[in-house]
């Protein structure tokens, strides 16, 4: 059988995540430092790992609900009302997905036909462009620069979008800038969303780590609620990733029809993550504080140190990533990251994996232990110095 005439043509020239194959080069790596993989390196609070050790011990390991727990639902709608201001029917407007992956595929079945476009900032986190694609959509990168620190800005937003535009796809905190976007910012792309009638997909898994004043719900800015999609999960600010617990909220007609989906192909989260969530929203807001924390330490420190490399960056302000113009060295970010993994044994990502704004960065996790870090800035400024053109 010619299985190249068989497999679906979305399918055959999706591009693989650029994320995982450096990620995976550095795994057959001995002595590699990776500042790759956006993932904690800090374990779920005890209290979520004790709850899930006793949900197994009394025997829970039922499916849920399609919508999740109802406990757990509750919990994220009076968290979303305490913190943001973003208010959500529990019953009708909440449902626990596995992960925010699961979410965004949902809203892009759901919403989507052959034809319909979505608006993406870009630089982008590599699965938004990919799950329009597989949906049937046409993903339509809108350029954001490094002189606005990688902002939205509406003038970039109303010099692509079309009749066939249906929908805009955001995350902030953004992967893989670590770029927010203020209040009056997010009022703007608001109006622009408004003016020209598009559903918005706030992906705001990093709204948690913010560093600099605090997250602005899209779904809690006014006349927003009715046409937001807001996706949101436990994964970075919990460190819970591997039990893969996330949520969208979502106006009870489009909820209905994303859990629709969501019962054929899923049928629910993994039970013990689910009740996991529930300790880690009323019992673990500490833990939460002392890791970002931690981060924010981080994130001052690699900064400083991108600095005196003498590479152009700007401080991010949310999520755990940092993105350094590496032009300076004569490398494209490709052969940069190619060339500091095999002469240093440092991993870290191509920008270009994100969009066509991201050449010429590489995106830096500080995700990691300090003194690993350390180590890796340390390699990473030998290699600049010898680099450097």
């Amino acid at each position: 059988m010619n299985w190249q005439e068989k497999i679906a043509p979305a399918v055959a020239t999706l591009p693989p995540s650029g994320i995982r194959k450096f990620f995976d080069l550095a795994a057959t790596m001995e002595g590699v430092i990776s500042l790759g993989v956006g993932e904690p390196d800090f374990s779920a609070p005890q209290r979520v790992i004790e709850t899930c050790v006793r949900s197994l011990e009394d025997g829970r390991t039922s499916y849920t609900a399609n919508a999740g727990l109802a406990e757990l639902r509750q919990e994220i709608a009076a968290m979303l009302q305490r913190k943001y201001g973003a208010v959500y029917d529990w019953q009708s407007e909440i449902i626990i997905t596995v992960g925010v992956s699961e979410a965004i595929d949902l809203a892009m079945r759901a919403i989507l036909t052959p034809g319909d476009e979505v608006l993406i900032p870009d630089p982008a986190y590599v699965a938004y462009p990919a799950a329009v694609t597989l949906a049937g959509g046409t993903p339509v990168l809108v350029p954001t620069y490094f002189k606005d620190d990688f902002r939205l800005t509406v003038a970039a937003l109303e010099r692509v979008v079309t009749p066939r535009t249906k929908a805009l796809l955001i995350g902030f905190p953004n992967n893989p800038t670590g770029t927010i976007m203020g209040r009056e910012e997010l009022l703007a792309v608001a109006e622009f969303a408004k003016a020209h009638d598009l559903i918005v997909i706030s992906d705001e898994i990093y709204g948690e780590l913010t560093y600099t004043g605090t997250h602005t719900s899209m779904a809690a800015l006014p006349g927003m609620k009715e046409r937001t999609i807001l996706l949101n999960g436990f994964s970075k600010a919990h460190a819970m990733t591997g039990l893969r617990v996330g949520y969208f909220c979502a106006p009870a007609e489009v909820a209905a029809m994303m859990n629709k989906i969501h019962q054929y192909a899923i049928l629910c989260a993994g039970v013990t993550g689910q009740y996991g969530a529930i300790t880690a929203l009323r019992e673990c807001d500490a833990d939460v504080e002392a890791m970002k924390a931690e981060y924010n330490r981080r994130r001052q420190y690699i900064y400083r140190a991108m600095c005196d490399m003498g590479l152009p960056v700007f401080e991010p302000q949310g999520a755990f990533y940092i993105f350094p113009d590496i032009r300076v060295t004569g490398l494209d970010d490709t052969a940069f990251a190619e060339q500091l993994l095999q002469e240093e044994k440092v991993a870290v990502v191509p920008g270009s994996a994100f969009g066509e704004q991201g050449r010429g960065h590489v995106r830096c996790s500080y995700a990691t232990g300090m003194e690993q870090l350390q180590e890796a800035l340390r390699r990473m400024a030998a290699f600049v110095a010898r680099h450097r053109a």
